[in-house]
């Protein structure tokens, strides 16, 4: 759990208390069949009182590893991704912001979300990436293959067995 003490904060208004955190992808419940995190993930930032509310800014470090949807390729990626969000004891605010009891803010929610949000839908190794040959299979980041790659319209195949036919 990522909990953070914040109640050397109560009467320190705009004092910040810095917190770092690391965690496995397992304790965060950030799993996906598309991509996966190495452990550790790193996360660190301040809480700062702002009167009202608790502001918790920092951000999350992470490698990420996936095979390029495109070529294939095995993939590495390090990540850093910043969060701001502000938490409140009263339930009576707008639904932007974190509400908590006690004197722990739990931001393990806010953490993974962050972190998921920031993904891409699509994994690709580079924004430039090839693919392969849907011929032979070659990756075409490495250079050209050499196959005749010209699909036909089918949309114009009438118009071609016209031209065959003179």
């Amino acid at each position: 759990m990522m909990n953070i003490n914040i109640a050397e904060l109560q009467t320190d208004l705009g004092r910040e208390l810095p917190f770092s955190f690391a965690v496995t992808v397992a304790e965060l419940d950030a799993l996906s069949d598309d991509y996966k995190f190495e452990d550790p993930i790193k996360v660190t930032g301040t809480v700062v009182y702002t009167g009202m509310r608790w502001r918790v800014s920092g951000k999350i470090e992470v490698v990420k590893t996936f095979v390029c949807n495109r070529c294939l390729t095995d993939c590495r990626e390090e990540q850093v991704h910043e969060f701001s969000e502000d938490f409140t004891r009263d339930e009576g605010e707008d639904d932007s912001v974190n509400v908590f009891s006690g004197d722990l803010l739990d931001i393990e929610d806010m953490v993974r979300d962050t972190l998921l949000a920031a993904q891409s839908l699509s994994n690709i190794c580079k924004p430039d990436c090839k693919g392969l040959c849907p011929k032979c299979g070659h990756n075409l980041n490495e250079g050209d293959c050499g196959c005749d790659r010209f699909v036909p319209d089918p949309r114009m195949a009438a118009l071609q067995q016209l031209l065959k036919k003179d």
